[in-house]
């Protein structure tokens, strides 16, 4: 929208994902590695900003 942001000749997981659909029946794993990369990722983080959470929320501190 305003042009900041990664360009759009770069790879991401997201965009070879994208453009694996083509190709998911040939060669499953250009779909498949990219896929877990990404549910990994997303889930690390989750559990990342939780720990944060538990240790620096004085609120939950209270209820334990």
């Amino acid at each position: 929208f305003l042009g900041l942001g990664i360009p759009p000749t770069t790879p991401t997981w997201g965009s070879v994902i994208s453009e694996g659909r083509n190709v998911v029946q040939l060669a499953f794993w250009v779909v498949l590695y990219p896929s877990l990369f990404l549910g990994a990722t997303v889930l690390f983080i989750n559990l990342i900003g939780d720990g944060l959470r538990d240790m620096l929320d004085p609120r939950l501190a209270r209820t334990l």
